[in-house]
């Protein structure tokens, strides 16, 4: 019984840190809340899961089954456990010689930066502030409910905040990490900018930018990261393992 109760609150404890995100809602709190809600109920029931587990182990199909799910689990929880690690890892990419600084972009409301956006933004800007060589790609269109470009948007809160409008470019069509790397990648070229980066984003975020990048032919990448809020963090995190496993399959 007192196993069953600690289950019970670290089960709960579970299903409210994908809770605290909302009104965000997306794949990572989704999944969250499903596998919370999956192990409370197993935790919950578990007199009837017992009885389930040895009435399909006593057949031969049924402990196949069993076999099956346990080896998928155990290798779900492997492959979320190095990811991690990589995630992690990817944040140690101190920043290069690099001179440019790639903003990835995220929501505006309006015609303002979204608290992500703004954070990515603010770890750009120290960077900009601590040398005045470096220049700054600001990178993503025009989404839906967005008055604006994203790439507008970073760069008026830039200018706002100090930074001169001639170290910033533009780039305001991608609406995907694949394509702000991308279309990036084109005028860095026509530029003659070179193919070295400072990634600006979520710390989260960084490790699959990375990849993205390797795949689109840059020389190097670097991290920028930017502070995620606690309440935010496990759904991004786990919507991250998502995108992560979509890119792996895809290439995008």
């Amino acid at each position: 019984m007192i196993v069953r109760n600690i289950l019970l609150c670290l089960e709960t404890g579970l299903l409210v840190m994908f809770l605290m995100a909302l009104p965000v809602f997306c794949a990572g709190n989704i999944a969250g809340i499903l596998v919370s809600l999956l192990l409370l109920g197993i935790t919950y029931y578990n007199k009837w899961f017992t009885s389930l587990l040895k009435d399909l182990w006593s057949s031969g199909g049924g402990k196949a089954l069993i076999i099956g799910v346990s080896l998928l689990i155990v290798a779900a929880a492997v492959y979320v456990i190095v990811l991690s690690v990589l995630m992690y890892r990817a944040l140690d990419k101190e920043p290069n010689n690099s001179k440019v600084v790639v903003v990835l972009g995220c929501q505006v409301k309006g015609t303002r930066p979204s608290l992500m956006l703004k954070r990515r933004l603010d770890a750009a800007k120290e960077l900009l502030e601590s040398d005045e060589e470096f220049i700054c790609v600001v990178s993503g269109g025009k989404g839906t409910g967005e008055d604006i470009s994203e790439a507008r948007c970073m760069k008026e809160y830039l200018v706002s905040c100090g930074i001169d409008e001639k170290r910033i470019i533009e780039e305001n069509r991608s609406t995907t990490t694949y394509e702000n790397l991308k279309f990036t990648r084109d005028i860095l070229d026509e530029r003659g900018l070179g193919r070295d980066i400072i990634i600006a984003t979520d710390a989260f975020h960084e490790y699959r930018a990375s990849l993205l990048a390797k795949k689109l032919g840059y020389s190097s990448t670097s991290a920028c990261p930017a502070f995620t809020k606690f309440r935010y963090l496990p759904t991004y995190w786990v919507r991250e393992w998502i995108g992560l496993t979509h890119y792996f399959i895809l290439g995008n």
